[in-house]
């Protein structure tokens, strides 16, 4: 996995804990010496077992208005969006801290550097984490306003997770520019800190609840609002979520969980994996309950979904060996589940890609957020 420690810096991921997978020194230390990072094999799209996917040229995109599955790659050459130098065009973008010391939500934990946990030996599916604690944190907000965003009037708006997440507004300011999404904020909120279990990152993107859907909603889009002065919709269908890793995961889980205010998600290398922490006999297997359990045996929510995955993609990065640590297999059976069930969603598996690939970003960003903003009516009531 040569370019996941990159790409995920690059996000503002701490990823350690996720990918350190060496025997626990003690009961749940590592040593730096003994962290390594497998490197997973090449997946075929068109593996028996898979779900049938269209091939697409290479360097093609899918059509931003077609359901289904496709594959791409192995080239990835960014959009023009993501060529140019100078910058963005049509708007702006303000920021913003956040300090854990002002949540009622999320008052603040952190796992202690150079620890993970222990799996139970009674139940590989389950990890104990002895070395978290609270912990306070400072988290960054960045706000992109597109210059034909009219003052005073509603608007929509698209909220990522791992901010700030610059690529995010490239794209929007591309696409509100050339007409092709409605004009909308673009917001873009750093996480806690840390990765996976234990962390601060983990308890707010893997827990399988409303919990952080409802922190947006209460603590940070009224001070969006307030700083950037806007007025953003209260229609779930003018609301989007987005993601990376984690985050794709928690996109998810924000509009799951809260249907009344989301109704579109975007996701790459989605963690629909067995990360959450603290266990919940509920989803016991936390994000991994999507496409076993959940989706299929729940009525079809109004959401409209575009994943993506890489053909490099993660495969058991960390202890745990429970069969439900594969990103490849958790995205197909995602996608298989969502297609059973009616649901609108475009899955698209990437060649040469690894985890939340920095080149796959560049070159479907812009469709995946035309195909994720499909149907929707700005003349519909906003508040």
């Amino acid at each position: 996995m040569p370019d996941t420690f990159s790409l995920h810096r690059f996000f503002g991921i701490a990823v350690l804990g996720a990918i350190a997978i060496a025997p626990a020194v003690g009961p749940a230390r590592m040593s730096a010496e003994q962290v390594e990072r497998p490197v997973p094999p090449t997946r075929d799209p068109h593996t028996a077992g898979y779900v049938k996917a269209k091939e697409l040229p290479d360097g093609a995109v899918p059509p931003s208005t077609a359901d289904g599955n496709f594959v791409i790659g192995p080239t990835h050459t960014p959009s023009p969006a993501f060529s140019a130098a100078e910058g963005l065009k049509n708007g702006s973008v303000i920021e913003f801290e956040m300090k854990s010391s002002d949540s009622k939500i999320y008052p603040g934990i952190a796992r202690d550097t150079g620890t993970f946990g222990t799996v139970d030996p009674a139940d590989p599916a389950r990890l104990a984490v002895t070395t978290s604690h609270p912990a306070a944190y400072t988290r960054k907000v960045e706000v992109y306003l597109p210059k034909q965003y009219t003052q005073g009037s509603v608007a929509p708006f698209v909220i990522g997770t791992d901010g700030p997440d610059h690529r995010l507004f490239t794209a929007l300011d591309a696409l509100i520019g050339q007409h092709k999404i409605p004009v909308m904020i673009g917001i873009s909120v750093g996480n806690g800190s840390g990765d996976a279990q234990g962390s601060e990152r983990g308890l707010e993107y893997d827990t399988m609840s409303g919990q952080y859907a409802e922190f947006v909603e209460t603590e940070v889009l009224p001070l969006v609002e307030a700083r950037a002065h806007v007025k953003l919709t209260k229609d779930p269908d003018g609301r989007a979520t987005m993601g990376y890793s984690s985050g794709g995961a928690c996109a998810l889980i924000m509009a799951w969980y809260h249907p009344e205010l989301y109704h579109r998600v975007l996701s790459y290398s989605g963690t629909f994996v067995n990360q959450q922490w603290p266990h919940n006999s509920q989803t016991p297997h936390g994000a991994w309950e999507f496409h076993e359990h959940l989706i299929p045996a729940t009525a079809v929510k109004p959401i409209r979904i575009w994943m993506e995955v890489g053909d490099k993609d993660l495969l058991n990065p960390n202890v745990m060996r429970d069969d439900m640590h594969d990103w490849v297999i958790a995205n197909e059976n995602m996608a298989r589940v969502f297609a059973a069930k009616g649901y609108h969603y475009q899955f698209v598996f990437a060649r040469n890609a690894v985890h939340v690939d920095r080149a796959a970003v560049e070159q479907t960003l812009e469709e995946a957020l035309e195909y994720v903003w499909q149907g929707y009516r700005s003349s519909r009531p906003t508040n």
